[in-house]
């Protein structure tokens, strides 16, 4: 996430609007709703214990070893930038933060954690790059280093997932606008990366352009959820099955059950909700971890 939502003035009190993260669950991708029996929102900048935080936003999750590892954007209201946040849980319900995992001299948010290999990596997005960056663990979870540049330019929530022998990767090339999203695909992970000749996939629409959260691959179904940014930034959360995908092809229908979720008009998640992770469990059922928005005035994190 880039839309810091203030001028800068260095307090907290300056931030109109605060992010904070919550799980939902549920029979499918399509049907998320919050999980009766956690308190939501699960966490919140008061958490953050290292780093001055604002709000968290735009979480991951990866299950290894029996334990759910949690990656997010904190604000840092200070420096005026994102970095990665680290929290954990035994089962999926009470998360505890760990630490700031990842730090750059350049703000870091969305950051889209993934296994290949016996290996971890994660595309966050790096904005002032100039470039898509891939980053491996090194010592998973809480050590990270550069791996390779993917894609040059500027791109927002850069969303990355294997599909039929070839890597793809969705970005949003408007990080302002939020109305365009490109697409391209490599035969390995660290490239040669080619643009798809149908890219943009989307131009001109702010309400399903830019990209929310982890692609889903489900047999031979692609799943693709996108932000609502109108009117406001971040306002739902909208999912497409991409039924056709090759490296000349494309072609995406919005789901009968679109949008998936979205502002509540109260609590937590009052005005917007624009991030969504989910995982099937053992027992068929879905768990996400999403991101809710609120007023600061409105904002009652007591736990």
């Amino acid at each position: 996430m880039n839309e810091p939502q203030a001028e800068r003035s260095g307090g907290l009190d300056e931030f109109v609007y605060l992010w904070s993260v919550g799980i939902y669950v549920g029979e499918s991708p399509f049907k998320l709703l919050p999980a009766a029996h956690v308190q939501n929102p699960v966490l919140t900048s008061q958490d953050v214990t290292d780093t001055a935080a604002a709000f968290v936003a735009d979480p991951f999750i990866v299950r290894t070893d029996d334990c759910w590892y949690m990656f997010f954007e904190v604000f840092n209201h200070q420096t005026y930038r994102g970095e990665i946040g680290l929290a954990t849980s035994k089962d999926g319900w009470v998360w505890k933060y760990q630490q700031i995992v990842l730090k750059e001299p350049f703000h870091l948010s969305y950051p889209y954690v993934f296994a290949w290999q016996g290996e971890y990596y994660m595309v966050p997005e790096t904005l002032e790059l100039k470039a898509v960056q891939l980053y491996k663990a090194v010592t998973f979870p809480n050590k990270w280093s550069p791996a390779g540049r993917l894609v040059e330019g500027e791109f927002a929530d850069p969303s990355i997932f294997r599909f039929e022998n070839r890597w793809w990767l969705f970005a949003c090339s408007t990080p302002h606008e939020h109305d365009s999203l490109r697409l391209y695909f490599a035969d390995q992970l660290t490239g040669h990366w080619i643009e798809h000749p149908r890219s943009p996939i989307v131009e001109g629409n702010d309400r399903i352009a830019r990209p929310a959260g982890r692609v889903l691959v489900l047999d031979d179904k692609v799943i693709r959820y996108a932000q609502n940014c109108f009117p406001i930034y971040g306002a739902q959360v909208r999912a497409f099955e991409i039924s056709e995908l090759t490296p000349t092809t494309y072609h995406e229908r919005e789901c009968d059950l679109s949008p998936i979720i979205g502002a509540t008009g109260s609590g937590w998640n009052a005005i917007g909700m624009h991030h969504i992770d989910p995982h099937q469990l053992s027992d068929g059922s879905w768990i996400a971890c999403v991101d809710g928005l609120c007023k600061n005035e409105q904002a009652n994190f007591a736990r």
